[in-house]
């Protein structure tokens, strides 16, 4: 008779992992094209790479999935020059997701006004929009541009990892045309 033990390392070794298949090359959505389109724009107009400063404003989590899906292995945002920052004075864009509570208004201001010039700000998905589906609730100011000036929304609930890299792209294009 076998342990059990014995019995759940063999099935490991033989079955393999239980993990995702990454996207098979040639990649079918763009992703890696917009992710080095990003980088490029981001050396052209910064001189270096693009360091985003994440603040969930009160989200619900589904966001912050997509933004941990966008930063892994698959799309790998590091090897094209982009990474997130854990503080505002290193960051260059300010990443907000989620309707923006009451307990979350002032840190959103500092953290806005720690960001050092030219900073842009993108709101992330529906919630951080306009409040989404918070929206009216005693506790939600409303969607990011209640407290902070937003460049861009990415619209979605949650976006997924493709319109994120194309929303990034696109501020960095605007901060480009002036």
């Amino acid at each position: 008779m076998i342990p059990p033990i014995s019995k759940l390392l063999f099935r490991a070794l033989t079955r393999g992992p239980y993990t995702r298949r990454g996207p098979v090359a040639p990649d079918p959505d763009g992703a890696l094209e917009l992710a080095a389109a990003l980088g490029e724009r981001a050396r052209a107009k910064l001189g270096r790479s693009l360091a985003i400063r994440e603040v969930d404003a009160g989200s619900c989590n589904g966001c912050e999935l997509e933004i941990h899906a966008v930063n892994g292995p698959v799309y790998d945002l590091e090897r094209f020059g982009i990474r997130f920052v854990a503080s505002p004075r290193h960051a260059d864009l300010l990443l907000v997701t989620g309707p923006v509570t009451s307990n979350m208004a002032e840190a959103l201001r500092r953290t806005f006004e720690a960001v050092p010039s030219p900073k842009w700000v993108v709101a992330l998905g529906d919630c951080a929009r306009d409040g989404g589906c918070f929206a009216g609730s005693y506790a939600v100011l409303g969607g990011a541009d209640s407290v902070v000036p937003v460049d861009l929304h990415i619209p979605g609930c949650p976006p997924e990892p493709a319109r994120i890299l194309s929303g990034l792209l696109e501020v960095l294009e605007r901060a480009a045309k002036g």
